[in-house]
């Protein structure tokens, strides 16, 4: 399945967000591949962050990474770069960007 996200940096933490990404612990790559996802990529416009995640099963794979202690340190340091982080759950279903036409 393919997921795609909106998320926004901190315009004051755009350069510490850079480098963050920069070094992603193996550790955490080695999770999220584990969890199911096959790729996952992320372009900035400004303070807008889109991803393109592809996985076997998003809600699987948010389950599989929520308690992870090397995921749990990632989110707390992304926390304090974003101002709207990954996976938000509206409605308690896990959310990503609606498909509007896909070709």
């Amino acid at each position: 399945m393919r997921i795609a996200l909106h998320t926004r940096v901190r315009a004051d933490r755009i350069t510490a967000y850079e480098n963050a990404h920069r070094a992603v612990p193996e550790e955490l790559t080695d999770a999220i591949r584990a969890a199911g996802a096959t790729s996952w990529t992320i372009w900035r416009s400004g303070t807008d962050l889109f991803h393109v995640l592809e996985c076997e099963e998003y809600a699987t794979l948010l389950a599989a990474l929520e308690r992870l202690p090397v995921n749990v340190a990632w989110q707390a340091r992304m926390a304090d770069l974003l101002d709207v982080v990954h996976d938000y759950r509206a409605e308690g279903t896990d959310a990503g960007l609606p498909v509007v036409w896909e070709l």
